[in-house]
């Protein structure tokens, strides 16, 4: 079983430059929507993540739309904590650096979607 996540975002090309330029994805497919990008992947190692905009969506299925209030968040664990933090600076933090009960070392930001992104690291 394989499981990508589609986040659905205003603009296609703001989330890949933070995606592709700032973390390190290759990108792997893009679909044109008139000017615009209605539709890309990213791919890093086994990871993969899928974006399309809420205008495509809309043309595509509307009933795919989510529900008002309605949140995607990703909860990446990394192989290198400090690199994410590398790639991490001068990008606006959503939650500050912490080490949790449970053993992780986290740091959150909000992708140019909007979606909370916590990148994780096991102690």
């Amino acid at each position: 079983m394989k499981v990508t996540a589609v986040l659905i975002v205003d603009q296609v090309e703001a989330s890949l430059a933070f995606w592709v330029d700032r973390m390190g994805f290759t990108k792997t497919m893009e679909v044109p929507d008139g000017d615009t990008l209605g539709f890309a992947g990213v791919a890093l190692g086994a990871a993969e993540i899928m974006f399309q905009t809420v205008e495509s969506v809309r043309k595509d299925d509307p009933s795919l739309l989510p529900p008002h209030g309605a949140a995607t968040n990703l909860f990446i664990e990394v192989d290198d904590f400090e690199d994410t933090l590398r790639r991490l600076d001068g990008y606006p933090v959503a939650m500050h650096e912490r080490t949790t009960f449970y053993g992780m070392r986290e740091i959150g930001v909000r992708e140019p979607g909007g979606h909370a992104v916590i990148f994780a690291k096991a102690l």
